[in-house]
């Protein structure tokens, strides 16, 4: 099955750096995000980044927890993030945690794919199975 739709960032909140040299820095971010379309609800997300001095040269990881619904399924579950811009270059992968989802839907498995448009928004497409 495929989910689509929109998300937005409603908070971003970065910590202190936990490591700086040469240009390279290392720091925490927490955000929420609100989610609209085929998947409804909002999620948490703990990121830890890494920023070089090329601005379009960097990398996250990031465990992020989503509660609402999924195709009118409630539930919670869990994705994790991995994600690099190489000099603009940008590939990510965001796969659901195996066994972290709960409620009505237990079981869930799959990918987001995320797109960001010129004017900023963020839309997804969620291949699962469940």
């Amino acid at each position: 099955m495929t989910a689509k739709g929109t998300f937005d960032i409603t908070v971003w909140t970065p910590q202190p750096p936990v490591h700086e040299r040469d240009g390279v820095t290392i720091q925490l971010v927490t955000l929420n995000k609100t989610w609209h379309g085929d998947l409804t609800g909002s999620s948490v997300v703990t990121m830890l980044t890494a920023t070089t001095p090329v601005e379009d040269s960097r990398s996250y990881v990031a465990m992020e927890r989503f509660e609402g619904t999924l195709h009118g399924r409630s539930g919670s579950f869990v994705v994790q993030h991995d994600g690099v811009s190489d000099a603009g270059a940008q590939s990510t992968l965001v796969r659901v945690v195996p066994e972290s989802a709960t409620g009505e839907l237990r079981g869930l498995r799959g990918q987001i794919g995320i797109s960001i448009a010129p004017d900023g928004t963020h839309s997804y497409t969620f291949d699962h199975t469940l």
